[in-house]
């Protein structure tokens, strides 16, 4: 599933290039020119990553930044600042406001695209397109192939980004309701229980390779991908 993007910025020619770049590169793509907007954004569809611009003309982009990494809903989400300026300490006021990089204009399209990866890869991986091997499991998200010890599984697509996600964030236990936000996403309202049913699902496509007790349980606590499966 393609990472959702919000670029917040106010300049109708930056805000047209990036958005093409990024849709070309794959990236589902929203955006907003003003902090307002930018919220109201956000109540909608929680992105995945934020390119946030420092000068806004409602606000500083600083204090947006500040604003999302105080509320629990927006603080874990991967956000680059967008400036012209350019001074150490500039820098260190947007890394201390929450910002995971920064990016001095003018850049170049390719650069912020290679600085999108890397925060991708590092804070969120289940949006890169990067194969994952564990456990005796292959996934392939961009031909979305799944493999169980050399043997090709079939399964839906919800129990492919629900395996992406584990196995992503492998030994880490995640209870009912964050799976829900992470994989669903959290403008999606569907029961807890949900995630149960889809879990069972996920065990019987990876029966057939005897991997279902890759995914475990932790009672009272949420569900987990283990590579310390029984045999």
């Amino acid at each position: 599933m393609p990472a959702t993007i919000l670029l917040i910025e106010d300049e109708p020619a930056i805000q047209e290039l990036l958005s093409i770049n990024l849709q070309h590169a794959g990236y589902t793509v929203r955006t907003a020119p003003d902090a307002r907007q930018a919220l109201e954004q956000i109540q909608q569809v929680r992105p995945d990553l934020i390119l946030l611009d420092w000068m806004l003309p409602d606000q500083p982009g600083i204090r947006l930044a500040r604003q999302l990494r105080s509320d629990a809903r927006t603080r874990e989400i991967p956000l680059i600042m967008l400036t012209a300026r350019s001074a150490e300490q500039d820098k260190v006021d947007g890394l201390e406001a929450g910002a995971d990089d920064y990016i001095t204009k003018p850049f170049s399209p390719r650069e912020l695209l290679a600085r999108i990866k890397s925060l991708l890869r590092r804070r969120a991986p289940q949006h890169t397109p990067d194969p994952i091997e564990a456990g005796g499991l292959r996934l392939e998200p961009d031909s979305r192939r799944v493999s169980g010890h050399g043997q090709p599984l079939s399964m839906g697509p919800t129990e492919f980004r629900l395996l992406h996600f584990l196995m992503t964030h492998a030994e880490r236990v995640y209870s009912r309701s964050q799976l829900l936000d992470q994989v669903w996403g959290d403008h999606v309202f569907v029961e807890e229980r949900t995630v149960d049913v889809h879990i069972r699902r996920l065990r019987k496509a990876l029966s057939p390779a005897g991997l279902e007790g890759t995914i475990q349980t932790s009672r009272g606590a949420g569900y987990r991908f283990s590579i310390k499966h029984p045999s």
